[in-house]
């Protein structure tokens, strides 16, 4: 058990090493904070110190002069203390919200980074928790626990140096107690990192209910499970409650423990102190002065317990951050990749297989694609059909390397897209896929995105390619328009030719088309399939299609069934054949 806890130490003082570096950066304010914190400490200690002299010069000695000089004295002091906090608390909190910035923007843009695979594994609430709470929690323990460790040892160290000036035989005594101060900080560390942990655990699971409900709104309401919904989210509050409960009861007895434990010492320094007095052994205006630093000496340590508490929290949200930023993407660029630059569009995979479990996990795995081998030339249009679930869509992610193969290649231009840079692969790409995602930005950004050029004519021409020029217009600010989350305030027709236009605005020598009509109405269809037909022109295009009539003049078309190729061929082709396809397509017919 003990060598385990301290396996746990040497971890948690990494961590904590890993966030102090945040600091690097903003150590000039923070030097000027820590000067200011030491006039602070040393304002606190002298406070303590003109005790002996108020209480011995003014109030026994009746020394007028005294009188009017103390008073002048603590008001200095005072004001020199409150400026000197003001200034230090202004910088201490320019430098925490820095580093959450700083900590956000690298989770941000290592979280965008990372292969599609991950975001499969790991809901999107987990990651907005921790983004949002765990770095705000992160922030505490660099900066409050940093300045306040800072702030708290210069004024201990002040007044440590009042009570040893003043009797240091009661010093000693004083400072036998500290041990079982210092007990309960360390012990009530070590169980609040443990409930924080899992609280904020729970919270990822709070946020992820409550960002698929809001996501969803549509089929909760149209099923009524508003009820179920409000259960599933309360279910998982109350477990965040609980947690949160029992990490607030242990900071709840923490204080009043230690103030107890301080209690008990402080009562018998007064009786040993007091008969000191009375005995004349020490003066009332030392001895008054002496507990006065000793009062106030319990402030810091009382501080140093609730710092280990925020350190010991920051810690466990640390850790969670961490372990998102130390998550290696699946996919990166290889040491020697070279730049595609634009190329003609052939395209081909070599006895391509593929599985969702990683590479290390061999056992029972599942091959979702199998021996792929076919060749797409330049310019021409591939149809890939098949019943769900029969790896279309997981084929064509290959091309753009949102997985890797597991083995086999995948060529583009007679080069492996492996040894080719990911950026310079993916910008001979467009994508549009039946899922028609839109951002919530004007209709201009919208169909800019992914684009070198911000050209207004441009924008307007490619819209009007789309046949999506005449409805932007009809929209209250036109191309300045702010559609809203996903595009909610435009139809599924919209939608899908706004989609469109990004694509031609990417002006990509490839094309990938993932059932783009399949959830459109008759009417609809028609418009993007014209838009689609202008879109397809020269390029080279992989089309899955679910309608096998809106694939009829493909130049080849390749029929999949459970991750082989079971046939390819033209339409009229693969009909005469009288195999695989020919009876997915009568049996189309025979529903419609």
């Amino acid at each position: 058990m003990d060598k385990r806890r301290g396996l746990n130490v040497g971890k948690d003082i990494q961590i904590y090493k890993r966030l102090i570096a945040y600091l690097r950066p903003y150590w000039i304010r923070l030097v000027i904070a820590t000067i200011l914190m030491i006039i602070v400490s040393g304002a606190t200690g002298l406070l303590a110190f003109l005790v002996k002299p108020a209480m011995d010069d003014i109030f026994i000695a009746k020394d007028i002069s005294m009188l009017y000089l103390i008073p002048i004295a603590v008001v200095a002091i005072f004001l020199i203390k409150g400026l000197c906090d003001y200034g230090r608390y202004y910088l201490m909190a320019d430098v925490g919200q820095s580093i959450v910035r700083d900590i956000r923007d690298q989770l941000y843009f290592h979280i965008q980074k990372l292969s599609l695979a991950f975001f499969i594994r790991t809901p999107t609430g987990v990651l907005i928790s921790r983004i949002t709470n765990d770095i705000n929690m992160v922030q505490a323990s660099v900066t409050s626990a940093i300045t306040g460790l800072i702030r708290e040892s210069f004024t201990m160290a002040g007044l440590i140096f009042v009570v040893f000036y003043r009797d240091w035989q009661l010093a000693l005594v004083a400072m036998v107690v500290f041990p079982a101060v210092v007990y309960p900080i360390v012990k009530f560390g070590h169980r609040l990192k443990h409930y924080s942990t899992k609280s904020m655990w729970v919270m990822g699971n709070v946020m992820t209910i409550l960002d698929e409900a809001l996501s969803g709104i549509r089929i909760v309401k149209a099923y009524n499970m508003e009820d179920y919904e409000g259960a599933r989210f309360s279910e998982e509050n109350k477990r965040f409650y609980r947690n949160w409960m029992r990490r607030l009861t242990i900071r709840a007895v923490s204080t009043p423990l230690m103030e107890f434990i301080a209690g008990i010492s402080i009562a018998f320094i007064l009786w040993y102190g007091g008969m000191g007095v009375i005995k004349g052994e020490s003066t009332p205006g030392n001895f008054f002065s002496f507990m006065t630093a000793l009062f106030m000496l319990y402030a810091p340590i009382r501080k140093f317990n609730e710092l280990n508490i925020v350190v010991q929290e920051g810690i466990a949200a640390a850790k969670r951050v961490f372990d998102i930023l130390d998550t290696k993407p699946d996919i990166e660029d290889s040491p020697s990749a070279i730049e595609l630059g634009r190329v003609k569009g052939d395209v081909k995979y070599e006895d391509v297989w593929f599985s969702y479990n990683s590479k290390e996990d061999t056992t029972k795995r599942a091959y979702a694609l199998r021996g792929i081998n076919f060749r797409v030339v330049s310019g021409d249009k591939i149809a890939i059909v098949g019943e769900s679930g029969a790896g279309k869509t997981t084929l064509v992610n290959l091309l753009p390397r949102l997985f890797d193969v597991t083995s086999g290649k995948v060529l583009v231009d007679d080069k492996d897209i492996r040894d080719v840079t990911i950026s310079s692969l993916r910008a001979n790409i467009a994508l549009v896929t039946q899922e028609m995602i839109l951002f919530n930005d004007s209709v201009k950004a919208n169909i800019a995105y992914g684009s070198n050029s911000q050209d207004m004519d441009r924008i307007i021409e490619v819209a009007k390619a789309a046949n999506a020029h005449d409805f932007i217009m009809d929209l209250p600010d036109g191309y300045d328009t702010v559609i809203g989350e996903g595009g909610i305030k435009l139809s599924g027709g919209q939608r899908q030719r706004i989609c469109i236009a990004r694509a031609i605005m990417r002006d990509a020598p490839i094309l990938i088309l993932d059932e783009a009509t399949s959830s459109l109405d008759t009417e609809s269809e028609r418009e993007v399939q014209a838009a689609l037909d202008r879109l397809i022109a020269g390029r080279t295009t992989l089309v899955i299609a679910h309608r096998l009539s809106t694939i009829v003049g493909a130049d080849r078309i390749i029929v999949l069934n459970k991750g082989e190729i079971v046939e390819q061929g033209t339409h009229s082709e693969l009909l005469a054949r009288q195999g695989y396809y020919a009876r997915l397509y009568s049996l189309q017919f025979e529903n419609a």
